[in-house]
């Protein structure tokens, strides 16, 4: 058995918001905001869009794609911070959406890291169940949501956004495009990227929505350092194991935080930023769906080739981090 993309689908919300619009809502410049993220505009999604809704249109696209029927989907898995509700989870609203009544749902939560985390669970269910014939696995973010609009720290990062993968079991052993994978984490870094309150920890009160602790929570600092390091050394480790080197990626897609962390990753891999696929100035960051989003781009706009190499590289709030290795 091998597991190999079927398809791939993206979504973001009609609503631009771009600098100059941020310049009128906090003291913010476009100049300051694009020397330092590379961030020129976001997506934002509408007061009755949650984020089952962009998941909906991701997820609509990859099936018409792939050529493949709600109702033959095995599961659903959806990564996200900003899901509709503590529960049911998401993936559930999204299985009636969809009307995919067949596959059984859950959500997984690992911030910018989640859709990599979700592949290679994905991935280790079909291989061990051959019976899972699609998985239908899902990045998907309303960050507008939980943004504190007068920290001009973060919210000027984030923006709102879909992306589907959709997962095929083959009885062609070779047919496999995952060709190595790599996952990490570090809870002693919890409190660095988080939202505070909401949870058993913390929950809501009064004075927690007085103190904006509702809202994502970022130590800019200290999280650039542990991304670089984080991604390099895994983006490392998947090279060794499927044996080759930097020279024989075609695209290193990274999560697309921001264009200086994406750069020094690049660069201490000592791959040409030519090679490095951005979005990130028209999306800013969308957490577990930005991969999601430049593998359908490189995918409907065929950037990549049969038997390109194509990593993915992604760093989280739990810490969170991993790498997978594709073969186009």
């Amino acid at each position: 058995m091998s597991v190999k993309i079927k398809s791939t689908g993206s979504y973001v919300p009609e609503k631009i918001l771009t600098n100059f619009d941020l310049e009128k809502m906090v003291e913010t410049n476009d100049e300051w905001i694009r020397t330092r993220t590379g961030i020129e505009q976001r997506r934002i999604a509408a007061d009755d869009q949650a984020t089952s809704d962009l998941a909906y249109e991701a997820a609509i696209k990859a099936l018409e794609m792939g050529g493949v029927s709600p109702d033959e989907i095995s599961a659903i898995i959806v990564a996200s911070i900003t899901v509709d509700h503590m529960f049911p989870s998401t993936a559930c609203v999204l299985q009636k959406k969809l009307k995919a009544s067949n596959a059984f749902c859950f959500d997984l939560e690992a911030a910018c890291s989640g859709l990599l985390y979700s592949l290679e669970v994905a991935r280790s269910l079909m291989y061990t169940n051959k019976r899972l014939k699609y998985i239908l696995v899902i990045g998907a973010e309303k960050l507008s949501s939980i943004l504190d609009w007068e920290d001009r720290n973060t919210c000027v990062l984030f923006g709102d956004g879909a992306a589907a993968v959709l997962l095929e079991n083959c009885e062609n052993t070779s047919a496999s495009c995952i060709i190595a994978s790599d996952l990490g984490a570090d809870g002693n870094y919890t409190d660095i990227l988080q939202i505070p309150a909401g949870g058993s920890r913390m929950p809501t009160s009064h004075e927690t929505v007085d103190q904006k602790l509702h809202y994502l929570s970022m130590a800019g600092k200290d999280v650039f350092k542990l991304a670089v390091n984080a991604m390099v050394g895994s983006c490392q480790r998947v090279m060794a194991e499927a044996g080759i080197t930097a020279a024989d990626v075609k695209w290193l897609v990274p999560h697309q935080a921001n264009y200086r962390i994406l750069k020094a990753v690049a660069q201490r891999l000592n791959i040409p930023e030519e090679n490095v696929y951005m979005n990130v100035q028209r999306y800013g960051n969308t957490s577990a769906a930005s991969i999601g989003i430049c593998l359908d781009e490189i995918a409907r706009g065929t950037l990549a080739k049969t038997g390109d190499y194509v990593l993915l590289t992604a760093f989280g709030g739990g810490l969170t981090w991993g790498s997978i290795l594709l073969k186009w």
